[in-house]
């Protein structure tokens, strides 16, 4: 059976990214995203619980952050998890999980939403948009078939 390595976060930044260019000129940009959980316990009360997630991209979608992105930014991330290892300066191994992002959407930021009025939609509306359509399933009471069940109101009508 196969395997699936895919992580979906949607939250907003914690800080601006950091941004390192790799001897061959290739872009990285690092920075982490918080979400937040909220539910209410048996009591009542309402809980947050907020993780932070080490956000990895490279190449044009790290320059993509470079200029766009900032602190408190909301973005969606698409990608997967990877582990790396390395030893501190005590020989101790250490490891950390980082998402390493394929594609990333901009949902709007606090700059958007302090200096647009209430309500206004700050994604472009083309993006991500999918072809819907609605089918008529009956036109009128004549093409609906009877159902092969008495209901009361059914009882009530004839």
């Amino acid at each position: 059976m196969g395997s699936l390595n895919k992580v979906i976060l949607i939250g907003n930044l914690g800080a601006d990214p950091e941004i390192k260019t790799m001897p061959d000129g290739t872009k990285l940009a690092k920075f982490s995203i918080a979400t937040t959980e909220r539910y209410k316990n048996r009591e009542g009360e309402q809980i947050s619980n907020t993780e932070w997630h080490n956000i990895v991209l490279w190449r044009r979608t790290a320059e993509i952050a470079e200029k766009y992105l900032k602190k408190g930014d909301s973005i969606c991330v698409e990608g997967k998890l990877k582990t790396r290892s390395w030893e501190d300066e005590h020989g101790t191994k250490k490891y950390a999980t980082d998402i390493q992002g394929d594609t990333m959407t901009m949902l709007g930021s606090r700059r958007d939403t302090e200096n647009s009025p209430r309500g206004t939609n700050l994604q472009d509306p083309t993006l991500n948009q999918k072809e819907t359509t609605s089918t008529s399933f009956a036109s009128s009471k004549e093409d609906i078939d009877p159902l092969p069940f008495s209901t009361s109101a059914d009882n009530e009508t004839n």
